[in-house]
C-alpha cells in the first residue's frame, strides 16, 4: 500500500474531444508506466439502465449531473490511503454501466482525466497539479465525430444535434471556464509534446519537495 504523502492526484481537464487522453498517455509515459495509472471520468457516467432507451439519449452526458459523484468521491477517497478500487466501466452504446469492473491499484502518480476534473470542486480539492487542454472548437468536432462513429456508433445527425443543442453550451458555460483553475494549459492542435515534457519535470520537481 502506497502511503497518503506519496500520492500524487494529477488532473486534465477540457473539451469535448479536445485530446485529454492522450495528454494524459503522453504524460504517463513521461512520468513513468510504472509510477503513474490513469482514470478516465467517463468510467464515472450514471448508470442509465433504470428508464427507457429513448429517455437516456435525452439526457445530457456534457454536465456535471450526469457524473456519479458519490461513487467518484468515495473512489477517491479510497486511492488517497492507497488502496485499490473496483473501477467501473460504462457502455456509451447503451448509456449503461457494464456488469465487470477492473481493479485499479494506485501509483505514485494518479492521473485523473475528463471534461469535469476541474469543474467539480469535491474533484479539484484533491489534485496537486491541474492540466486543462485546449483546441478550437473545429478541430474539436471533427475529432468528435470521428471518435463517436467509429467507436460508439452513432450517426453523423445525431453526434451534430448533440453538439449544437447541449456540448457547445456546456463547453463555453462550464467546461472552459474551469481552465482558470489549471496550472498549465496546453494547445492541442498540433499535438506538439513539449509543453507535456515541461509539465512531467514541474510535477516530479514538485513531488520531491511535499516529501
Amino acid at each position: 500500500m502506497i502511503p497518503l504523502k506519496g500520492i500524487y492526484f494529477i488532473g486534465i481537464a477540457g473539451g469535448s474531444a479536445s485530446g485529454k487522453t492522450t495528454v494524459a498517455s503522453k504524460l504517463s509515459e513521461f512520468l513513468g508506466t510504472d509510477k503513474s495509472s490513469i482514470i478516465n471520468l467517463d468510467c464515472y457516467y450514471n448508470d442509465l439502465s433504470g428508464i427507457p432507451a429513448e429517455a437516456r439519449e435525452k439526457k445530457n452526458f456534457d454536465h456535471p449531473d450526469s457524473i456519479d459523484l458519490n461513487l467518484l468521491s468515495s473512489h477517491l477517497n479510497q486511492l488517497s490511503t492507497g488502496m485499490p478500487i473496483s473501477l467501473p466501466h460504462y457502455d456509451f452504446v447503451t448509456h449503461t454501466r457494464k456488469a465487470e469492473t477492473e481493479v485499479f491499484i494506485p501509483k505514485e502518480y494518479v492521473i485523473l482525466e475528463g471534461l469535469f476534473t476541474l469543474a467539480i470542486k469535491k474533484i479539484r480539492s484533491l489534485l496537486k497539479y491541474k492540466i486543462y487542454v485546449n483546441a478550437s472548437d473545429d478541430v474539436r468536432l471533427i475529432r468528435r465525430i470521428m471518435r463517436d462513429t467509429n467507436e460508439r456508433n452513432r450517426n453523423i445527425d445525431s453526434i451534430i444535434n448533440q453538439y449544437l443543442n447541449s456540448v457547445k453550451k456546456m463547453h463555453n458555460t462550464i467546461i472552459e471556464p474551469s481552465k482558470k483553475y489549471a496550472d498549465s494549459i496546453i494547445n492541442w492542435d498540433n499535438y506538439d509534446l513539449t509543453p507535456i515534457k515541461t509539465i512531467s519535470k514541474n510535477i516530479k520537481y514538485a513531488k520531491k519537495r511535499i516529501k
